[in-house]
């Protein structure tokens, strides 16, 4: 029996189900990555939202009656020395000799460095010199019109007797007058010996620098081998001082007063000085002058204060706060005062606020501002005392963001 063969152009393909769809190998991982993505995004919003913005604080204080019954105006300052000076030389030359250092104490006229001076040394030596040689020639001069004086006796007297010429004697009587009018020349030049004498020795005081006053050395500003000068020429060749000195008997304290406290602060009135540097110590001191004159920019009124408290602690440039003290009478009681860190405040607009912190948050504070004192400003309403308020608030610092307080 025959097989038949099989007719394979009747074969045709049943498109009528479709099959399974065509899935791209690569959709499954897009889908996780976008919602992976997703996540990232919202749990950093979530997180960012939650953060806590870090800021510095500070307290407010409320002021009054103080201890002793006294109350005050505050202002900052620092020390300074009422005598104090840059010793610089009076001629021009190279420092050879520096015989001070920082801290040392010199007398008034100590020698505090020297010049190269072997020149003006050298001056000084020939103008002893040219002295000299001007004496010498004086006592010539003079030995010389004592002879003619003696040849002019002789020759009168043999005049009188016919034993000599009268033009013998009028010779001599004109060397004698000649020798007279040297002897006056020769002191004259004597004086000019001695002037010069002294210009030399000046010349050579110039090149030793000397303390104007009894004080202490504060700084060197020049070393040896450095060109100095009366006034310095700029670009670095020489120098204008040599050291710069101060009486520390004579430190006070120059504080700047607003021109709204400056009707509290008197001549002669007591002070507290509280120093940056110790800030638990208080030094007695009392008002020595108040400057005649505002400042129109800053709205301030400079006041000396003289330190009566003297303690080697203290020094010139130091950062310090005064409190100008009053004594309390009937007249003088008045209502406690708010006040608050001056770089707290802000302004938007018309309108002036605080940022206040109330349990990790923050809320924004309008206030009536009054002017600044000591870097504290017055808060007139708003605040009551004892609140803590961001200082230097941070721009992005929102209402109700979450703060965490950073301790300086």
């Amino acid at each position: 029996m025959t097989t038949p063969k099989p007719d394979l152009g009747r074969l045709k393909i049943d498109r009528s189900r479709a099959g399974p769809p065509n899935r791209s190998p690569l959709r499954f991982p897009v889908i996780l990555a976008g919602f992976a993505l997703g996540f990232v995004a919202v749990t950093f919003l979530w997180l960012r939202r939650g953060a806590a913005i870090e800021v510095t604080t500070a307290r407010v204080e409320i002021t009054g009656q103080g201890a002793g019954g006294e109350v005050g105006v505050t202002a900052n300052g620092y020390v300074v020395a009422r005598t104090r000076a840059s010793v610089s030389s009076r001629i021009t030359g190279r420092l050879a000799n520096l015989s001070v250092e920082e801290g040392s104490v010199v007398r008034r006229g100590q020698v505090l460095a020297r010049l190269d001076n072997a020149d003006f040394a050298a001056a000084v030596a020939q103008a002893e010199a040219e002295s000299l040689r001007v004496v010498a020639a004086v006592g010539e001069a003079r030995t010389t019109r004592d002879q003619l004086a003696r040849d002019l006796a002789r020759a009168r007297d043999l005049l009188g007797r016919n034993l000599e010429s009268a033009r013998t004697v009028e010779e001599l009587a004109s060397q004698l007058a000649a020798a007279e009018a040297r002897i006056e020349v020769q002191l004259a030049q004597g004086k000019a010996a001695q002037a010069a004498i002294a210009f030399a020795r000046a010349n050579f005081e110039n090149t030793l620098i000397r303390a104007p006053f009894n004080g202490t050395v504060l700084r060197k500003d020049a070393e040896v081998g450095e060109v100095v000068a009366p006034v310095a020429t700029g670009g670095g060749l020489t120098r204008g001082a040599v050291v710069t000195m101060a009486d520390l008997e004579t430190l006070e304290v120059e504080v700047d007063v607003n021109e709204a406290y400056i009707g509290q602060v008197k001549s002669g009135q007591p002070t507290r000085v509280v120093l940056d540097a110790y800030p638990t110590a208080t030094f007695a001191g009392q008002v020595r002058q108040i400057v005649p004159t505002a400042d129109r920019q800053r709205a301030t009124v400079q006041v000396k204060v003289s330190i009566t408290d003297r303690d080697p602690r203290i020094l010139p440039e130091m950062g310090a706060r005064v409190e100008f003290l009053t004594a309390v009478t009937a007249d003088t009681v008045s209502a406690p005062k708010v006040f608050v860190a001056a770089g707290a405040v802000r302004t938007d607009g018309a309108s002036t606020f605080v940022w206040v912190i109330r349990d990790g948050r923050v809320a924004r504070q309008a206030i009536e501002a009054g002017p600044v004192s000591g870097g504290r400003r017055e808060v007139r309403s708003g605040l009551t005392g004892g609140e803590t308020v961001v200082l230097d608030p941070p721009a992005n610092l929102a209402e109700g963001a979450a703060v965490n307080v950073v301790t300086n």
